[in-house]
């Protein structure tokens, strides 16, 4: 494929709406200062998006790497999770001030937006955060999101804004995220490492053999989120029928380089899921897990509720609505599902047939463990 008509599907004239992470190696340097006049080349590319007609949502990591110089903490503020919540609530004064300050230059509007992992879990919050993304870009605005460190703990946090750039992108309902990296793309291998790793274009399928070529490094040290992490995000893209591309953000005008050279990785989205099964494949957590049998898995495949029959055990302390995922006997991730009954009931009835379920539960059974209309195979 020429590389210009890989960056096309990512062009103000295809993708309506984009989504783009700017990492904390980027846009903060090591002494712990904004790169300010590399930015201002970033905020330009916006700019002449935005001129063009496409709608464009930043997701903006560096406030901890901020707050960390300020506070002067040690290792960028990472040194523990108190640490690094003092220095997020510290440096995003000083994030959020420069993005308004040069999108403002540009007789841009910027907004403000801080969300944790359970803002986007939750299917409330979901909903709520989604429309008010929607309002904003509709105005004209352009949003900056940063995932709320200095309240976001262990258990409920992203820890890096690849996979929070794509959970965006399906709040906003957007056709592509481009995520600017510290590397060019995707390579066969860590080109660090090894010398003849080659640049890949192009992923239709984030697959085993993809998965293989990833590291989990970052390469400055500063980021939290390494290759891994973004094969994760494109697979969250791809599941919402977005594109994603990984694009080397260590150049100015970095989106204008993109749009003329095409060099990078594009994910190609597929058909893509919406509403409820969108935010149920992208979900990063599950209240428990039910194991399932060959028999149940092909049923799955082939597009059918999850039934009791099929299933063989139940783990966690998951209530009835709430998300479980979906395994087969070798822990293989099938699908995600809202649950039909709560965990102890659930047990009660695996490897059973139907017609004993009410003996059973003491109450009228459901017709299945996890409805097809409430279920998304990832």
């Amino acid at each position: 494929m020429v590389a210009a008509l890989i960056s096309d599907r990512l062009s103000p004239a295809n993708c309506p709406r984009l989504i783009v992470k700017i990492g904390s190696a980027l846009l903060v340097d090591k002494a712990g200062h904004i790169r300010r006049e590399w930015l201002e080349t970033v905020v330009a590319d916006v700019a002449a998006r935005r001129k063009a007609g496409q709608q464009v949502a930043i997701v903006s990591s560096g406030a901890i790497a901020l707050g960390a110089r300020v506070l002067g903490l040690p290792k960028g503020g990472r040194v523990s999770l108190e640490d690094a919540q003092a220095a997020a609530a510290t440096g995003q004064i000083g994030l959020s001030s420069a993005w308004a300050q040069l999108l403002h230059e540009k007789g841009l509007v910027a907004a403000q937006m801080l969300v944790t992992l359970d803002d986007l879990e939750d299917r409330r919050r979901y909903l709520n955060a989604a429309a008010t993304l929607d309002r904003l870009l509709a105005l004209g605005v352009v949003p900056v999101i940063n995932e709320n460190d200095s309240v976001a703990t262990t258990e409920i946090r992203f820890g890096d804004n690849d996979r929070l750039a794509a959970r965006v992108g399906q709040a906003a309902a957007a056709q592509g995220v481009i995520l600017l990296s510290d590397i060019d793309g995707l390579y066969t291998a860590n080109p660090g490492v090894d010398p003849n790793a080659t640049l890949v274009p192009e992923v239709r399928v984030v697959d085993a053999r993809i998965r293989a070529m990833a590291d989990g490094g970052s390469a400055s040290g500063m980021g939290s989120g390494g290759m891994i992490s973004k094969l994760e995000a494109a697979r969250i893209a791809q599941g919402s029928g977005a594109h994603l591309a990984i694009v080397s953000g260590r150049v100015d005008h970095p989106l204008a380089r993109f749009a003329d050279t095409g060099i990078g990785t594009l994910f190609w989205g597929g058909a893509g899921k919406r509403g409820r099964k969108a935010w149920l494949a992208g979900r990063l957590t599950a209240r428990g897990r039910i194991i399932v049998d060959a028999g149940a898995a092909k049923a799955l495949r082939d597009g059918r509720s999850l039934l009791a029959a099929g299933a063989t055990g139940v783990e966690g302390a998951f209530a009835r609505g709430d998300v479980v995922e979906i395994v087969d006997a070798d822990g293989h991730l099938l699908a995600r599902g809202l649950a039909e009954y709560d965990a102890i009931d659930a047990a009660r009835i695996i490897g059973r047939r139907s017609d004993a379920h009410a003996d059973l539960l003491g109450y009228a059974p459901r017709s299945s463990m996890v409805h097809r209309d409430h279920l998304v195979l990832v």
